[in-house]
């Protein structure tokens, strides 16, 4: 084994460089090519693999650096004018950060809930028992909605719920912004491109709030706005598996509560959403 294991080591470099070809088919199902390497794959396509055992290919390039590795899907935005949005999204991150006191930026977006709970893991008896069933409670599955504003300094949110989030109460809640910041000279709000932040009824007010300023998001870009992962939070933490179907109003205060434990800012929400630590927004808004 030591010799063998010898021999792979020297041909680290080719196996490497063979890995970043596509892969030949795998010889369980030669029909087809393979779509990515696999340990069968790569023993068939290396000479000095030939003979070896897949859970002793797998130690042996572990201990060369050849890892199997989770891929991850390539962010991607069709706006031509990705660059130049995000650019601007960067200097009101920075120029909050150098004015505290008279600069905020908050990024807001909208979700929707329902009353039956998401399906999600949980502790349970092991198979061959039953899997968990969510509760489905109630005589229809009703709608709620929500639109929130993430500080991107503190962590301060603030939002409205309503069965509905139009025009009206998106109106309502850029009023609802500006009253909750009275000492900022300019509260720039980041969003996406939905129809309804563009509706003339919304304009119509914010032509009224000369301190608010919005910033527009590039298309398909969630990526770029951290209340997103807020979402996600609510959603893992209230709504998957929850037990209060039968009870809505309820199960729309838990998401109050929920989300007003963080209306004065919190620094672990700044932390779960990316906006403190090493990433881009992270080092606009916190430079070191």
């Amino acid at each position: 084994m030591a010799d063998r294991a010898g021999g792979i080591f020297d041909q680290l470099d080719t196996i490497q460089d063979r890995l970043r070809q596509a892969p030949p088919a795998d010889p369980v199902t030669p029909a087809v090519p393979a779509s990515r390497w696999t340990l069968r794959t790569l023993r068939e396509a290396v000479p000095a693999l030939t003979g070896s055992s897949l859970s002793g290919i797998w130690r042996m390039l572990r201990r060369g650096g050849v890892a199997w590795r989770s891929a991850r899907l390539q962010q991607f935005s069709p706006d031509p004018d990705y660059a130049a949005k995000y650019d601007r999204l960067l200097r009101c991150l920075t120029e909050a950060a150098a004015d505290p006191t008279h600069r905020e930026v908050l990024f807001l977006d909208e979700m929707g809930f329902t009353r039956w709970p998401d399906a999600g893991r949980v502790w349970g008896p092991s198979a061959p028992a039953p899997v968990p069933v969510a509760s489905r409670q109630g005589a229809t599955n009703g709608l709620w909605r929500l639109v929130g504003a993430l500080n991107a300094r503190t962590g301060q949110v603030d939002y409205r719920d309503n069965y509905i989030v139009g025009r009206h109460q998106l109106g309502k809640f850029y009023q609802q912004l500006d009253t909750a910041y009275p000492n900022a000279t300019t509260i720039s709000v980041v969003q996406d491109n939905w129809s309804i932040h563009r509706h003339p009824d919304v304009e119509a007010v914010v032509a009224e709030l000369p301190r608010l300023r919005r910033i527009w998001l590039p298309t398909y870009a969630p990526w770029l706005n951290p209340i997103e992962k807020l979402w996600r939070w609510l959603r893992q933490t209230v709504l998957r598996q929850h037990r209060l179907a039968a009870d809505w109003k309820a199960l729309q205060a838990r998401v109050r509560e929920f989300l007003d434990q963080f209306g004065a800012g919190s620094d672990a929400l700044l932390h779960y959403v990316g906006l403190h630590g090493k990433g881009a927004l992270a080092q606009a808004i916190s430079p070191p």
